[in-house]
């Protein structure tokens, strides 16, 4: 597998360092999270029925099931869904396959799904599954096996109208055609057509849709634009690090490239490199779709973890895992923008550094939400038995995020807070509207 494992429905990112494990199961990513809502709950003033609604995941699914491997050996696989809210509309949210994968973590991952279709006032709630294992130490056929046999345990717990999975750390649309199969095979054979909207993030062929596989990368670029313009920043000439260097990383080097943004500094799990003069985007991505990483790319300079985050640059983009900005990284990162094309990669007291040095943050659950966006977009079309073009696919997400941008900005300046806690503030609004018209079901 996995030479293209990608990130999705960042359903968020990649690859992190081998030092960083060990930092990441220290990291209690659900409570961060937690933090974050409280902080929102704050400013709104939130109904304190709505706050302990949330506070928790609607369903926490575990799965050990048994799969076959090439040997003959039988081994058990732990698998997670966690259902966090469906108020909107059915559960959403990718599926990771990475040997960290915690319930913890899928919980906070699950919740942030439930934000950020709220912010981009899409009708779907918040979910977030995973296999705890190494996609890459397995053959092709069995992590075939592996995802079948997991999407098969699964059962009615998933459907497209309830719960629909994506894409996510060490899944990428092959993945995701297994899935919809699987499920396809398990409905009666009169309902086999209806069902392609189980899972979004498909290969085109199979249901899905054009501009999704840069769309979590194209829609952290117009916020970026959205903020330039804001500013009277002018992206060309200036220059921008980047962390993980799969789908969402590689993505939004190669488009803000075109936009005159060189990179710089990257890196992912097997380390970073360095090039003054700026790397070729485009180059550096083939390379990793071939190789499965950047390691041996000889267009770049070999430089330390340290060295990489204190590389200067106008921005910097984290596209791998969570927990990785924390307070020696925020002390030394000299930029004026990040952009986080990951899911909580600022650790709380990180933020607060960068926030007190004047860096802007556009926060992952705005930045990144291009990705469960487009999955609409691919769930529609397959509702609708149509076929959108990547230009109609594009204009209608950089009008969905530019909107979703402003309306952050714009809540920020008022309330006098953060972007972070702006967008879950926005979301949390729109949430509770609904559950004060519709009220507890006694």
């Amino acid at each position: 597998m996995s030479k293209n494992a990608t990130k999705s429905d960042n359903e968020a990112p990649q690859v992190l360092a081998a030092k960083d494990v060990k930092k990441e199961k220290e990291y209690d990513f659900f409570k961060v999270v937690q933090g974050y809502l409280d902080k929102a709950a704050d400013v709104l003033a939130l109904e304190p029925f709505v706050r302990t609604i949330l506070s928790q995941p609607k369903n926490e699914l575990i799965i050990n099931f048994p799969v076959k491997m090439d040997s003959g050996e039988v081994r058990l696989f732990k698998g997670y869904r966690v259902q966090h809210n469906n108020l909107l509309g059915p559960f959403k949210g990718g599926m990771r396959y990475h040997p960290s994968v915690t319930l913890d973590d899928v919980k906070a991952l699950a919740s942030m799904m439930t934000w950020k279709s709220a912010l981009m006032r899409l009708p779907y709630g918040g979910g977030k599954g995973g296999i705890k294992f190494d996609p890459k130490a397995v053959s092709s056929g069995e992590l075939q096996r592996i995802t079948r046999r997991f999407t098969h345990a699964l059962g009615e717990n998933i459907g497209p109208d309830y719960d629909i999975p994506a894409p996510d750390v060490g899944t990428n649309s092959q993945t995701m055609a297994w899935m919809m199969d699987t499920y396809a095979n398990m409905v009666g054979s009169s309902a086999k057509q209806s069902v392609k909207g189980v899972v979004t993030g498909k290969p085109v062929a199979s249901g899905g849709t054009l501009g999704r596989t840069k769309a979590t990368a194209q829609g952290l670029v117009y916020c970026v634009i959205e903020w330039a313009k804001e500013n009277n920043f002018e992206l060309e000439g200036k220059t921008m690090t980047v962390q993980g260097f799969g789908n969402v990383g590689s993505y939004t080097a190669l488009i803000l490239a075109k936009l005159g943004v060189s990179t710089v500094a990257v890196g992912d799990h097997t380390g970073y490199l360095y090039n003054p003069e700026g790397f070729n985007a485009h180059k550096l991505q083939e390379h990793v779709a071939k190789n499965g990483s950047i390691q041996g790319y000889p267009g770049g300079k070999p430089i330390t973890r340290e060295e990489f985050f204190k590389t200067k640059s106008d921005i910097f983009a984290p596209c791998a895992l969570e927990n990785q900005i924390g307070e020696e990284e925020a002390r030394v990162l000299d930029c004026k923008l990040i952009a986080e094309g990951a899911n909580g990669p600022t650790t709380p007291e990180g933020e607060k550094i960068l926030l007190d040095k004047g860096i802007v943050i556009l926060p992952d659950v705005l930045a990144n939400s291009g990705g469960v966006t487009v999955s609409y977009y691919e769930w529609v079309q397959n509702k609708r038995s149509e076929s959108w073009t990547e230009e109609e696919v594009d204009a209608k997400l950089e009008k969905a995020m530019k909107r979703a941008y402003k309306e952050v900005a714009d809540f920020a300046r008022s309330k006098k807070t953060d972007l972070r806690v702006a967008a879950y503030a926005l979301a949390l609004s729109r949430i509770e509207s609904v559950y004060k018209e519709r009220e507890i079901f006694p």
